[in-house]
């Protein structure tokens, strides 16, 4: 047969999958004229069967069915694809082919979790950025055979979510701080780049679709420090799951040590001081418990929710946890300078382990280091929420003053920085103002911890109306924006001053000050709104989820390589 042919044949098979009807009417003239040239029956729009018909070909022939087609995608046309049903009662010898709707033309969106682990001194083999005019934090760089990788993480995913918590509207420093934190695992929720981009124009609820992957009901672990009674002990035991290997059932004893410390009688024994038990024997457990002393700190979860994860194939991690009882946490200090500075001396020192540390020290009496609650020995972990583990003293000291009139400390005790190291953790996981906000939510009883933070709050569609009293911390929150843009949001929110207290949460976005809407302003014109208030402030929020919602439109996504926002103190006016 004539090459020709059997191309235009492969072409005409192809017109049979689809409702030739719904192309347009000269793609459609263009491709009949072309089929009748060639001696190709076309496609019946009666009953959508056609017959081939051997006969000779010519270029131009060929070409004019092929245009046709062309035409069709052109005009945006592109004719809906089609499957076919076999009905067996007329027999073998002659087939007849009904075509039925294709119901999953428009699949929907799925999620996939990437569980990532690495050695010490290894990477995880992939770069997080936000890019202009692009929405979502994006996956990119990833290494060929590097952990992220082999864990099916791809060039362009957007990432839904960080260790079971929503971060697709959290600003990137914070959704990178997150990760950095994680340790040797991380669990990520990962979208592929297209599918979010066309949920995204769809108008899809991306935190519904992530919360959607998960099991309904499942409830986050627990990280409880449970300190011994001298009369009852520390009030818990444990006994192997049946037929589990490596997994314990928690007993308690009512009103004891470990109740108080929220764990729940039928808890499931994740770690404990900072070692996994799914490779222990009951006996080596119980070796363990008779080796903690006086305090032991363990990692628990209800055993529904442990079957939820199971299912997930995801493992329960503290950095998914919330606190109860922790005896050391790390404090935010917000500073606000004074006439004579901020008054308090910076010191590296050596403890006699060995290690190096940057240390508060001498805190003028009355000064601003005092009224924000410093304490004399406190070690500095964070300076404006960049970590200070790899600067030197003369780095930090150039912080503070590039920060002008405010700057924001998180520090921790010696013997909390101690706590956390003996568990493998980072102190930086429960701040006082996090994990206060997270044990809160967690309420009794204990054993209906849920992970619901102050995302949570998102689904709220309407905006909130905050009013502020400027106090010692001044109206105690940052604003934030991005470059050279219009609109503002909340990038910082000082733990117990005005903006907390009236509700401001971190990446709110600022509709109105005052009464007047700012929506189309810019930062410095917000600024002079703010001042003109006074000692008293009211601000329209909403959360940003809610509000490109309401606009539908996207938050201008910023390039990291570039200042990604500018921080404002307004406890300072």
């Amino acid at each position: 047969m004539d090459p020709q042919v059997e191309e235009m044949q492969d072409i005409h098979r192809e017109a049979m999958c689809v409702t030739i009807k719904e192309w347009p009417s000269d793609a459609l003239q263009v491709y009949h004229t072309g089929l009748l040239r060639l001696k190709l029956a076309p496609c019946s729009t009666q009953n959508n069967q056609a017959a081939l018909l051997s006969g000779d070909s010519t270029e131009v022939n060929r070409t004019a069915a092929v245009r046709g087609l062309e035409m069709c995608e052109a005009n945006a046309m592109k004719p809906t694809k089609r499957k076919f049903t076999f009905n067996p009662k007329e027999g073998i010898d002659n087939p007849v082919m009904v075509i039925t709707d294709d119901a999953d033309s428009a699949p929907t969106p799925s999620p996939r979790l990437c569980v990532l682990k690495r050695v010490k001194g290894e990477s995880y083999g992939f770069h997080l950025r936000v890019e202009r005019k692009r929405q979502g934090h994006i996956i990119s760089n990833v290494v060929v055979g590097g952990v992220a990788g082999c864990r099916g993480l791809q060039d362009g995913d957007r990432l839904l979510e960080v260790n079971n918590c929503y971060v697709d509207d959290v600003p990137h420093p914070e959704v990178s701080r997150k990760i950095k934190l994680s340790g040797h695992q991380l669990c990520l929720l990962v979208l592929d780049g297209d599918e979010y981009e066309q949920a995204v124009s769809r108008g899809q609820d991306l935190r519904g679709m992530a919360r959607a992957h998960k099991d309904k009901g499942c409830k986050p672990p627990r990280l409880c420090h449970i300190t011994r009674d001298p009369a009852s002990g520390l009030g818990i035991n444990f006994t192997p799951v049946e037929g589990a290997k490596g997994r314990f059932s928690v007993s308690l004893l009512t009103g004891g040590a470990a109740e108080k410390a929220a764990v729940c009688n039928g808890d499931r024994l994740v770690w404990m001081n900072g070692a996994t038990v799914s490779d222990l024997t009951h006996s080596a457990l119980n070796r363990m418990m008779k080796k903690c002393g006086n305090h032991i700190t363990i990692l628990v979860i209800d055993s529904e929710s442990e079957k939820n994860f199971m299912r997930q194939r995801m493992p329960i991690l503290p950095t998914m946890a919330v606190p109860h009882n922790l005896p050391y946490r790390a404090r935010n200090l917000h500073l606000l300078c004074g006439p004579e500075g901020y008054g308090f001396l910076l010191r590296l020192e050596r403890a006699a382990s060995g290690r190096t540390s940057h240390v508060l020290r001498e805190m003028d009496r009355g000064s601003p280091a005092e009224r924000a609650g410093m304490q004399d020995g406190e070690l500095l972990l964070e300076i404006n929420g960049e970590s200070v583990e790899t600067l030197t003293h003369e780095e930090i000291v150039d912080r503070v003053r590039q920060s002008g009139q405010q700057v924001s400390l998180t520090t921790i005790t010696s013997q909390g920085l101690d706590f956390y190291t003996q568990l493998g953790l980072s102190p930086l996981l429960f701040c006082d103002d996090d994990a206060a906000e997270k044990e809160e939510e967690s309420s009794a009883p204990a054993c209906e911890a849920q992970t619901s933070s102050q995302k949570e709050m998102d689904g709220s569609s309407k905006p909130r109306l905050c009013s502020l009293r400027k106090g010692p911390l001044g109206f105690g929150f940052n604003l934030g924006c991005v470059p050279r843009t219009p609109g503002t949001f909340i990038s910082q929110v000082a733990f117990g001053g005005s903006g907390q207290s009236a509700g401001l949460l971190v990446g709110d976005v600022v509709i109105e000050v005052n009464g007047q809407n700012v929506e189309e302003k810019y930062l410095e014109d917000i600024i002079l709104f703010v001042k003109e208030g006074g000692h008293f402030l009211s601000l329209s929020v909403m959360d940003k989820a809610s509000y490109n919602k309401m606009k539908h439109t996207d938050t201008p996504a910023r390039d990291v390589t570039e200042q990604e926002e500018e921080h404002f103190d307004i406890s300072s006016l």
